[in-house]
């Protein structure tokens, strides 16, 4: 639902000048400019490590590899959320947990994690969906308490923050990792795949480095078993340059959203999305929830008045082919994949157009569909 040529056009030429650059360097992979994106993401942060990597899938493989993560081993998930939560943890050999959501703000029910720790469960992934965190402070807690490893799944959420005792604290420097994506779509978006690890613990962030690298500190000694996954010259460069607007664009999406909330919180028809009061949301997607079953023909009638919009998610994760065997009650994120439509948001959306949208889903509503 993002316009990415129109949004190059309006950084070119100063963005085609760093692509220059680092064509000119000869330096494509690791180098020079990807440490200095690092550090510049680490100073946004408050971080102490930042390791950049291939993209958001391998972020979350690599976390789980830097926790040393067994065959058998059992990680706690949100039952609605990317399929690559889920995907990471089997292609280690671990066991999916999957927990459900709650309904206020699809992120993981704090409520119902404790219930599911068992003596082989090694880590929770709080997934923050959509742009804000659920109750982490709790999750934390309860990861304090069992002894478990908190991994967050920050790729939708770069920007967004949790407030506690006063002070506002970065999504994903909370936990043990954090991980993001920058896919182009993404609150940071690269002109390609992308993505990194945050940790303020420096034995951590020094096995994430090495596992990225195939395992390596020293070229041709291998320590540890690794993959290979690493940011490249390009993306860094890119990502450097993009990531100075990035408050700016957060701020043009809260105030889309808070368009959207002023103009739909009378539609009866649709439950607008709730903002955590404990955090400030950096509004990756714009997720209405569509009442009485009527959500797919919104959908359709609003695609015929050249208004697009997704489905985020049509399915929970144990409703998918390949991990039905992970099948687990949970009512809620079943529910939500029959009501959930993501609404246009992005920092080139104009607030006349987000009134055109809201007044096309009245008119539907209105005329009794």
């Amino acid at each position: 639902m993002i316009d990415l040529a129109a949004e190059y056009q309006q950084m070119q030429p100063s963005i085609s000048n760093e692509i220059e650059k680092v064509l000119s360097s000869g330096n494509y992979i690791k180098g020079d400019g990807v440490t200095l994106f690092e550090n510049k993401l680490a100073e946004y942060l408050s971080v102490k490590n930042v390791i950049g990597c291939g993209n958001g899938t391998d972020a979350l493989q690599i976390a789980l590899m830097a926790i040393d993560l067994k065959p058998g081993d059992e990680v706690i998930i949100p039952a609605f959320a990317y399929v690559s939560v889920i995907e990471v943890v089997c292609l280690l050999g671990g066991i999916p947990v999957l927990v459900d959501i709650e309904d206020q703000y699809f992120q993981i029910d704090s409520s119902k994690i404790e219930k599911a720790i068992t003596p082989i469960t090694k880590a929770i992934i709080p997934v923050h969906l959509f742009g804000q965190s659920g109750d982490l402070q709790k999750i934390i807690a309860i990861a304090k308490k069992h002894q478990l490893f908190v991994i967050e799944d920050n790729a939708q959420a770069l920007g967004g923050k949790l407030i506690i005792d006063g002070k506002e604290n970065m999504l994903g420097t909370l936990g043990h990792i954090g991980c993001t994506s920058f896919f182009p779509t993404k609150n940071l978006g690269g002109f390609g795949d992308g993505g990194a690890l945050f940790t303020n613990d420096d034995e951590l962030a020094h096995r994430i480095r090495m596992i990225s690298n195939h395992g390596q500190q020293k070229k041709y000694e291998h320590e540890i078993m690794g993959i290979n996954s690493r940011l490249d010259s390009l993306q860094a460069a890119i990502l450097k340059f993009k990531l100075q607007y990035l408050d700016q664009n957060l701020s043009i999406k809260r105030s889309i959203a808070a368009k959207y909330i002023q103009e739909l919180s009378s539609c009866k028809e649709i439950t607008i999305p709730s903002k955590n009061t404990d955090g400030i949301h950096s509004w990756h997607q714009f997720t209405i929830k569509v009442k009485k079953g009527k959500r797919n023909a919104l959908k359709d009638f609003l695609k015929n008045q050249g208004i697009e919009t997704m489905i985020y998610y049509p399915k929970s994760l144990h409703q998918q082919k390949a991990y039905t065997n992970f099948r687990v009650f949970s009512p809620i994120s079943d529910h939500i994949c029959d009501s959930v439509l993501s609404l246009p948001i992005h920092s080139l959306l104009k607030l006349e157009e987000v009134s055109f949208i809201s007044h096309t889903i009245k008119d539907f509503f209105n005329a009794k569909h």
